[in-house]
């Protein structure tokens, strides 16, 4: 492609590269293909020159060239959940089509974006939850055109690199427990905030149980716990491996994987599992809304990805949360 000033005389089926404003309030608008009543149009504005662009043989223009990166990075939409909008000003969006989380090859994505610097794919960050409709990537071909060799290398290496992992775990349920002297509204606090994390993955609540904070009242409920997954919110916050709820975990039948994460809001999060069905110990700070390391636990479960050691220390890096405000013990001491 070949871009720059030309007499207006000779731009001809060029693009136009900026904006021409002309007599009378009209406009010729940045990226039009000049035609002879352009050419007409800036004769009588006077205009000598213009900037334009103008394709080489066998150059990509660029909506063309989006969308055949499009369709390489999701070749099958319906099988990725993510639907391919018209290209437009070398532009094509990738859209979830149902809620989960973005699954996509970072290193191949590194690579599609090292090949020419005109071929862009701006993508949301790995494992990010999403909901129907929502921006997951971004085709961008930045310069009018683009050469074929480099867009078909980039197909090549984009193939099928992105896609949405949906919920496979359509329910939860949910154990709350009290202890004495707790104010009466923290179970249905609880219970609020969980229904909303599960509704905006698409999942149900199966149902809801509150108990006393005891590790064989809490073993029984458990026990007969409808759901996909077990959740567990206590009225006292889990401290220790050995402390109640990881306990009654373990006297339903059930063992305790991890107690901890490196992720702030949700240190205290422990979980495991009961015969086949994940368990989530949630820290105190699930009662609020924002988000916190449960958040990452939860939603990985629900899309069937059970989180090893490994996955779960690595959230520490960037697991520095932004601070609920409802806190007993804030980070930093309060002004």
């Amino acid at each position: 492609m070949r871009f720059g000033p030309v007499p207006t005389a000779e731009a001809l089926g060029a693009i136009l590269a900026h904006s021409v404003p002309l007599p009378g309030g009209g406009r010729l608008r940045k990226g039009m293909i000049l035609g002879p009543e352009d050419l007409a149009d800036l004769r009588a504005a006077r205009i000598a020159e213009v900037t334009v662009a103008r394709l080489d043989p066998g150059d990509v223009p660029e909506d063309a060239a989006a969308a055949r990166l499009a369709a390489a990075l999701v070749p099958d939409p319906a099988a990725a959940l993510l639907a391919r909008s018209d290209a437009f000003t070398g532009r094509v969006n990738l859209n979830a089509m149902a809620p989960g989380l973005v699954a996509l090859d970072a290193a191949r994505i590194h690579a599609l974006n090292r090949i020419d610097p005109a071929i862009t794919l701006a993508t949301l960050a790995p494992l990010m939850r999403v909901t129907p409709g929502m921006l997951v990537g971004t085709v961008k071909i930045i310069s009018y055109a683009v050469a074929p060799g480099a867009l078909a290398a980039a197909e090549h290496v984009a193939r099928a690199a992105i896609r949405i992992l949906p919920v496979t775990r359509a329910s939860a349920g949910l154990l709350l427990t009290e202890v004495p002297g707790q104010d009466e509204k923290l179970a249905a606090k609880g219970r609020r905030a969980v229904e909303g994390r599960l509704a905006a993955l698409g999942m149900t609540l199966a149902g809801c149980v509150v108990a006393a904070h005891d590790p064989a009242a809490m073993a029984a409920a458990l026990a007969d716990l409808p759901g996909d997954m077990l959740l567990i919110l206590t009225g006292s916050a889990t401290s220790d491996l050995h402390d109640t709820a990881p306990q009654a975990l373990t006297l339903a039948g059930g063992h305790v994987a991890r107690f901890g994460m490196p992720v702030d809001p949700g240190n205290l999060l422990f979980h495991g599992r009961l015969k086949d069905r994940p368990v989530i110990g949630l820290p105190g700070c699930a009662r609020s809304p924002a988000l916190n390391g449960a958040d990452w636990v939860l939603e990985r479960m629900a899309c069937g990805l059970d989180p090893s050691d490994d996955d779960i220390a690595a959230m520490g890096v960037g697991g520095l949360l932004k601070e609920i405000p409802i806190r007993p013990q804030p980070r930093e001491p309060r002004p």
